[in-house]
């Protein structure tokens, strides 16, 4: 299927004008300040590691948080905002946003979601695990974790095999023995975490 679809799946770089190296940072337009930083710093763990105006408009503040692995994720806030219960959604709007954790603190996680009055949900989404929750503004926060160790740099090359896999094998969705397999077949070492069982495919968050 992926050689006859006229936008096949690969981990190869496509031919064009232009190639990005990675993801720099993503902007959100937030509420306040207290209540970004409580969520982003004192629940997710995310480090505050620059403020300053909003260059566009110094009426707003400008906040910059480390997700974990260098890349910054930043609000644009001002304390007459109020935060929101629920996001707009539509063409160009942010469905989610997703953040690694790691799989020793993956029921630590939810645990202290509850602990801070955050509902989630949590599933087994085939080739990963997945809490799903909401921010202070009602944006879906995904929180997700490997099944298995994956190598960053290889880790385009690995989905994409596993995609191969899966329409080879006739499935839906991509699911953990075709992310194994994929794995395997790459000549990569196969390293399971231990993730506690939940709900398996699809649903949940909208």
């Amino acid at each position: 299927m992926s050689q006859d679809h006229p936008n096949p799946v690969t981990p190869e770089l496509p031919d064009s004008p232009v190639h990005t190296t990675g993801t720099d940072h993503i902007t959100i337009w937030g509420s306040n300040e207290a209540d970004t930083i409580e969520f982003y710093r004192d629940l997710l763990g995310m480090p505050l590691v620059l403020r300053q105006p909003n260059l566009d408009d110094p009426s707003q503040t400008h906040l910059f948080f480390d997700t974990g692995d260098g890349r910054i994720l930043t609000f644009f806030v001002s304390d007459d905002r109020p935060s929101a219960r629920g996001q707009r959604a539509g063409v160009g709007a942010v469905h989610h946003l997703c953040f690694s954790v790691d799989p020793d603190e993956y029921e630590d996680t939810m645990q202290a979601l509850e602990d801070a009055g955050h509902g989630y949900n949590v599933f087994d989404r085939g080739i990963f695990h997945s809490i799903y929750t909401r921010d202070n503004n009602g944006l879906v926060i995904e929180l997700s974790t490997d099944k298995y160790e994956i190598p960053d740099d290889r880790r385009g090359e690995v989905l994409a095999k596993a995609q191969e896999l899966r329409e080879e094998d006739g499935a839906d969705y991509a699911k953990d023995e075709h992310l194994r397999g994929a794995i395997e077949a790459l000549g990569l070492e196969v390293v399971e975490h231990d993730l506690p069982d939940a709900d398996a495919g699809v649903g949940g968050v909208e």
